[in-house]
């Protein structure tokens, strides 16, 4: 008897499900593959620290650059000119080209099909690639950091830094403040790459996707530019690309730094949010479906322009912020505040008796030019006299200065006389000749109310 045996054909395994992680290594090595992003990493591990000690070695500052009038001075004084520039420049270019084209160049590429077949979740698909792209900025803006601060300490030295209220901070003090700042803008930086994310998914291959965190960001610092009321500053994620100034005065200006980062980081959750929905709502079998401008207003612009609304009604509310939020009683707390540690400074560097802050009893009046003209708002007309007291000494002392108040409230004064008080003339320091530190110098002034007023 012949026995005939069947043996069943074995069913084919399933494929292997392609996990977050496995695909957040893939879409990471796709990026730092190209030769764009190879570029702008070595850029901006490099290039800030070579501009930083190049501009520490000439005569000429950036002085109309926060902290450039210090360059000289400290090497601490570099990385927050570059992160300066980086939070008007650098960072919204950098997130446009990098979360801007994470989801478009699959459009360009025709490579959807592929990708979906491959990893079979658009879940899984977008996690990797907004972490991917994460990683790539938090890499760019570590370098910008890294580097910039390399370059200072290196051409200048770790010498201690003067603050925005006139008072020296440690070289300790300096360095982690520094690196707060550049944390800080951290919050900002994912805001636009939220926005980047939605605009390349939103827009496909359209540049306008590949663009949007820029043209976003320089719109944004032109309404900073304008005589906005306060609370609509604040509620811009824009305001933490300033707010970090704060950082630097005595005590530290918290409130608005804290209010910029928490707007930032609510810009970043709603944007990327945005762009999650889309991307799970879009027709993958339709090659032509690669995003549309109506669909970028009516999910993109709309939902961020009642963001602005919400935040800019929440900031008013919890603040009570009126008006610019720069007074009278504000700028001339500021400068007397400033000058009498400037005063110090001064006093220190020519060899002359020490005196306190206490003792010297520093006041300023200030007015806009005019009586007849409100003392409030940003403006170059702001002009001041301090006063101040000498230990046995019966006259009073008196110096002018011309202020120039911008609208985020930091100024820039400018002596006016007596010119051997405030006027210019070089004082030897650790580092070499410098100028008066009573001549120019730069100062913040507090939009929110503070306990003191």
């Amino acid at each position: 008897m012949t026995v005939t045996a069947t043996v069943a054909a074995p069913e084919a395994a399933p494929a292997a499900r392609v996990s977050v992680a496995r695909g957040y290594r893939f879409e990471l090595v796709k990026l730092v593959s190209q030769w764009r992003i190879r570029l702008l990493v070595l850029a901006c591990w490099i290039a800030p620290g070579l501009f930083v000690a190049g501009v520490s070695q000439q005569s000429t500052l950036p002085a109309d650059t926060l902290f450039g009038r210090w360059m000289l001075a400290t090497g601490w004084a570099g990385p927050l000119v570059i992160l300066g520039f980086s939070g008007t420049w650098a960072l919204p270019l950098l997130t446009s080209v990098v979360a801007g084209d994470v989801f478009a160049s699959e459009d360009r590429l025709g490579t959807w099909r592929h990708l979906l077949v491959a990893v079979r979740s658009p879940r899984r698909i977008f996690a990797a690639k907004a972490l991917a792209s994460l990683t790539v900025i938090l890499l760019l803006v570590a370098g910008l950091a890294a580097s910039s601060t390399v370059g200072g300490l290196v051409a200048v030295g770790n010498q201690p830094l003067v603050g925005l209220d006139g008072h020296s901070l440690s070289p300790g003090d300096a360095a982690g403040r520094v690196l707060l700042a550049w944390a800080c803008v951290l919050a900002p930086t994912l805001a636009l790459a939220g926005i980047g994310l939605l605009g390349s998914v939103a827009l496909g291959r359209s540049p306008m996707g590949l663009l949007l965190p820029a043209v976003v960001a320089l719109a944004m610092q032109l309404a900073q530019m304008l005589p906005l009321p306060v609370a609509v500053r604040l509620a811009l994620p824009s305001w933490a690309f300033i707010a970090w100034n704060g950082l630097f005065t005595g005590p530290a200006q918290l409130g608005p730094l804290l209010i910029g980062i928490v707007v930032s980081l609510v810009w970043a959750v709603t944007a990327t949010a945005l762009a999650h929905v889309l991307f799970l709502r879009r027709d993958f079998t339709n090659l032509t479906d690669d995003g549309s401008g109506r669909r970028a207003v009516t999910a993109g612009l709309l939902p961020l322009a009642g963001l602005v609304a919400v935040t800019i009604a929440v900031v008013a509310a919890t603040t009570g912020a009126t008006g610019s939020g720069i007074s009278q009683d504000k700028v001339q707390r500021s400068l007397a505040t400033e000058f009498a540690h400037l005063y110090r400074l001064q006093t220190e560097r020519l060899n002359r008796p020490a005196v306190t802050e206490a003792r010297l009893k520093a006041a300023a009046t200030c007015d806009k030019g005019s009586v007849k003209v409100a003392a409030e708002g940003p403006g170059n007309d702001w002009r001041c006299v301090v006063s101040w007291h000498l230990p046995g000494v019966e006259a009073t002392g008196t110096a002018v200065y011309q202020l120039d108040v911008t609208s985020d409230g930091r100024f820039v004064a400018d002596g006016d006389g007596p010119k051997e008080v405030n006027g210019y003339f070089l004082v030897r320091t650790p580092t070499g000749d410098a100028p008066n530190p009573l001549w120019q110098f730069d100062g913040n002034v507090e939009l929110l109310r503070s306990s003191k007023g």
